[in-house]
């Protein structure tokens, strides 16, 4: 057990709040921030902005200069090992002559997990790790779980009446909630690596899975992936989902035919996946699949019928629940088609926040078992 300072905190708490600052920009890497201390003085800082661009810890050293040598490095990740596209940060520390460092945690990742520690313990480095770890767990959640359980963190957006109801009868569901949450919506699609629905969805409401607030698709610098689940590729190509040559995943059943206009889109990926007896995909192995595009965070926004087949394959593993001061009758849609019939097989969530966001409320509920 190490014995942190406050200042040790202190000094970790600053590292995690500088990683944050990349949490628009950096992916599909993890979000990383690194202080360097000496002599009771930060005398570096920096933080992971773009992928290909410097670390957090060569950007700290930067500003470090001469006074790195003998001082205490705080980094929210244990420094990468290997060579990227920037070359080992473990490396870095040790050339500039750090005596010690402190990490929030081991990476995840298997090209470095505890090779990092290993360069700077033999080069003399007093290494310690796990100062506030669940804080810098928070901020890498996603790559976490696709290094960990090679398939993104799930997070389900839903939006409802207050009395649990989601779109009419004929499918009209623009827009539920007001402007604030909608907007609040922004800042999440912002923060996913892609951004999914179902083929209902863009039908109906013509849907673009698109970051469209200026300042936080300028932070982030691209739009997410899109993926769009179609079994039998009723789609043409002319929809919006498929405008701005934005990357598309495009996901049919083995026997659907596609449109030829999808087909010849350099943009469009067309993915295939076998249906289940039911007519469902198999949604594990499509998680498998983006895991294996360096999707980190999943994004879904989609109707009862696909919400209801992510949740009932144990596919989410959080909801983002927007509730609406609105009442919209018996015959309306309703948030998810489960199929439970019995009070035992209801699911429990664990409530994380709530929040008023303009008129409405939001909810943050954590699956049962989620990472």
């Amino acid at each position: 057990m190490h014995d942190w300072s406050a200042d040790d905190h202190r000094y970790m708490a600053r590292a995690i709040e500088l990683a944050w600052l990349g949490e628009l920009s950096c992916q599909p890497n993890p979000r990383v921030g690194c202080v360097i201390v000496r002599d009771g003085q930060i005398v570096g800082e920096g933080f992971h902005e773009r992928a290909g661009e410097g670390h957090a810890e060569v950007n700290a050293l930067a500003q470090a200069g001469e006074l790195a040598k003998g001082a205490t490095a705080y980094v929210t990740l244990e420094p990468c090992s290997h060579y990227g596209r920037t070359p080992p940060c473990a490396r870095a520390l040790v050339d500039a002559g750090l005596a010690r460092v402190i990490s929030a945690m081991q990476d995840p990742n298997p090209l470095v997990a505890g090779k990092g520690v290993s360069i700077l313990s033999d080069a003399g480095i007093q290494v310690e790790l796990g100062l506030l770890e669940e804080q810098s767990k928070q901020l890498n959640i996603g790559f976490i779980s696709r290094m960990t359980r090679k398939r993104p963190f799930v997070r389900l957006k839903m939006a409802a009446s207050v009395d649990g109801r989601t779109a009419m009868a004929s499918g009209e569901s623009q827009w539920i909630t007001g402007a604030a949450a909608r907007e609040d919506v922004q800042a999440w699609r912002a923060k996913s690596s892609a951004i999914l629905t179902g083929v209902g969805t863009v039908l109906y409401d013509n849907a673009k899975l698109t970051v469209r607030t200026d300042h936080l698709l300028d932070k982030r610098g691209f739009q997410p992936m899109r993926v769009v689940l179609d079994a039998h590729a009723r789609l043409t190509g002319q929809e919006a989902v498929f405008e701005n040559n934005a990357a598309v995943q495009y996901v049919v059943s083995e026997e659907a035919k596609v449109s030829p206009e999808i087909v010849g889109s350099q943009h469009v990926n067309v993915v295939r996946l076998a249906l289940d007896a039911k007519g469902y995909f198999d949604l594990s192995a499509l998680l498998h699949a983006l895991a294996e595009q360096e999707v980190n965070d999943l994004f879904v926004e989609a109707g009862e019928s696909l919400s209801g087949s992510f949740i009932d394959q144990n596919c989410v593993d959080e909801l983002l629940l927007y509730v609406a001061p609105k009442l919209m009758g018996h015959q309306a849609k309703a948030l998810a088609n489960l199929p439970f019939d019995r009070m035992g097989q209801a699911i429990d969530l664990d409530l994380k926040d709530v929040r008023q966001v303009g008129a409405d409320l939001r909810f943050q509920y954590q699956f049962k078992g989620a990472l």
